[in-house]
């Protein structure tokens, strides 16, 4: 009989591991398919935020079609400039390369989109790169784009620190012969904040990823001095 009943015991506690075993894979794979959901939903919620970031917003005039720059000029061939206002690049690539810029625009050689991108905000205390390239989508609402752009890479505030602040922003503009009122408005409403966004999307969509990036004809200018710039122009205008 304790043989017996000890058969039993046994058995009892074999169908008792059995059970439990059962019930923990049970529970892990509904713990990962609830996972799997959360992944699924996240990405979705991602993909529906980064298309409204994206799509709902205003380009300031003179904005290309696709609403990723400013154009300034119209010649046949297309330069695209990509800037960060607090890069140190970029306000070397303005003062060594700059004037070439513009005078390939003055001769009616090229077709330069400016794209004013937001990269660079964890290097300020205050999302400086995107409230500098807001505030020249509206020098660009006043006709002053290009004359603001020049003046922020003159007073280029240090990375590390809080930036120029809006009424900085605004006196530069007032200064470049932007209606200071109207100016300051679309500044301090961050009228342009979306349109920023927009832009430094479609920028890291088209794998920039640094700035300054300089394209001529969709080409990139590896290093960007005044004679390769002019080289790649006279280039891609054969």
């Amino acid at each position: 009989m304790s043989s017996r009943k000890g058969r039993k015991d046994a058995a009892r506690v074999v169908r008792e591991q059995i059970a439990r075993e059962r019930r923990r894979k049970r529970t892990l794979w509904i713990s990962v398919g609830a996972v799997l959901v959360l992944v699924v939903a996240g990405l979705i919620g991602w993909s529906v935020w980064s298309s409204q970031q994206s799509d709902e917003f205003t380009a300031p005039p003179g904005a290309n079609d696709a609403g990723t720059g400013i154009v300034v000029g119209s010649g046949p061939v297309t330069v695209d400039i990509y800037e960060d206002y607090i890069c140190p690049a970029c306000k070397q690539f303005e003062q060594t390369s700059g004037a070439t810029i513009d005078q390939l625009v003055a001769d009616g050689r090229v077709r330069v989109v400016y794209h004013p991108v937001a990269f660079l905000d964890r290097y300020s205390s205050t999302d400086y790169s995107t409230r500098s390239s807001a505030a020249s989508g509206c020098a660009a609402e006043g006709g002053k784009f290009t004359e603001f752009s020049e003046a922020l890479f003159e007073r280029q505030p240090p990375e590390g620190g809080a930036g120029l602040s809006d009424d900085e922003l605004i006196d530069i503009g007032a200064e470049v012969g932007l209606d200071r009122d109207g100016f300051a408005s679309c500044v301090r409403d961050g009228k342009y904040r979306p349109w920023t966004e927009h832009v430094t999307a479609e920028a890291s969509q088209a794998d920039v990823t640094g700035t300054p990036t300089i394209l001529v004809d969709g080409e990139p200018v590896r290093e960007w001095t005044p004679e390769n710039i002019t080289a790649a122009v006279e280039a891609a205008g054969r």
